[in-house]
């Protein structure tokens, strides 16, 4: 059984791509896949880093991943969790006062301040969604994967929580987030969107423009769906569209078979936007090496010594008993 098929598509840095589509079409799998996560089944195609081979070592030292459940020592404050990470992951060449001051920068980033000095127990869930991003933040990676940060939390909460993510993207990083049902305000924070549906195929790739144009105007030129009501959520739409949606198939058009829904899979491969597609990927830096982006070499496994390691597990352990 193929859980995907065909998926290509690239993320660049200072953007976020979101990855949706129905539920089981592969989201969190591709996204593990490619986080370097998915050891199970069998892997085929490649996954680049500048345009170079990624090794697992390059991938777990330049990227982190944001998991959907909240994790974290109770009896830390938020500080502390925050310090604990960047002592671990940042690397070792790098001074504590550097690392001290990145961590600093994450409290600021993701607005942490008012709750850094506090225990993580009783915390709401949107404040233990951004510590667990400022977590994974504090080991200054060029990449971080997301697996639903909006889940369980209400509108407002929501748009707190992709603001910071925002934030986050326009400092330079990679962000790839699997998301369901955004809001249009969260829906809008994205850049490009990567679509599947049922049996792991590609719907769309690309930018989806300003207010989510390119998407909109991708689906309504066939003349099968039926044109976005003014107002209307783009995201849940566009998954309305594909037979993905809360409503079934609300986006075709009233003349279409419901026994029979459209294959939007194989449209994409015939389509403008693939060709597009293939045109972004077609270069140095993305599907080839590029002079001004070297591949990226590890010497070591663990970016701290072990000394470290060990000092900062015990004090923690003490801390904690």
């Amino acid at each position: 059984i193929d859980l995907l098929k065909g998926v290509s598509g690239f993320a660049l840095p200072g953007t976020m791509t979101a990855l949706m589509g129905s539920s089981g079409a592969g989201k969190t799998t591709l996204m593990d896949v490619i986080a370097g996560r998915k050891t199970g089944g069998k892997i085929q195609g490649k996954i680049l880093l500048n345009g170079h081979p990624a090794n697992d070592l390059a991938i777990r030292r330049c990227t982190g991943y944001c998991e959907q459940m909240d994790i974290h020592s109770d009896s830390a404050t938020v500080r502390e969790a925050l310090i604990f990470s960047a002592m671990l992951r940042q690397d070792a060449s790098i001074s504590t006062a550097q690392k001290m001051e990145s961590v600093e920068e994450c409290i600021e980033l993701l607005e942490l301040g008012p709750i850094a000095d506090k225990i993580i127990r009783g915390s709401s869930t949107e404040q233990m969604k951004r510590v667990t991003i400022g977590v994974e933040l504090a080991a200054q990676p060029s990449i971080i994967f997301m697996d639903e940060p909006t889940s369980g939390l209400d509108a407002r909460s929501a748009k707190l929580i992709m603001n910071g993510v925002r934030k986050i993207a326009d400092s330079g990083r990679t962000i790839v987030c699997t998301i369901h049902q955004p809001s249009t305000e969260v829906f809008n924070l994205f850049d490009s969107l990567l679509l599947l549906r049922r049996g792991g195929r590609m719907v769309f790739f690309g930018e989806l423009g300003e207010d989510s144009k390119n998407l909109i105007n991708y689906f309504e030129a066939y003349p099968e769906v039926n044109p976005i009501k003014p107002g209307y959520n783009p995201a849940t739409w566009m998954l309305e569209c594909i037979g993905a949606g809360v409503g079934g198939g609300k986006g075709a058009a009233a003349g279409a078979d419901p026994s029979q829904p459209l294959d939007f899979a194989d449209r994409f491969l015939v389509s403008d936007q693939k060709v597009l597609m293939e045109e972004d990927l077609d270069q140095e830096g993305v599907l080839y090496p590029s002079s001004h982006l070297p591949e990226l070499t590890f010497d070591t496994k663990r970016a701290s010594k072990s000394s470290t390691q060990f000092d900062l597990l015990c004090r923690r352990f003490f801390r904690m008993y």
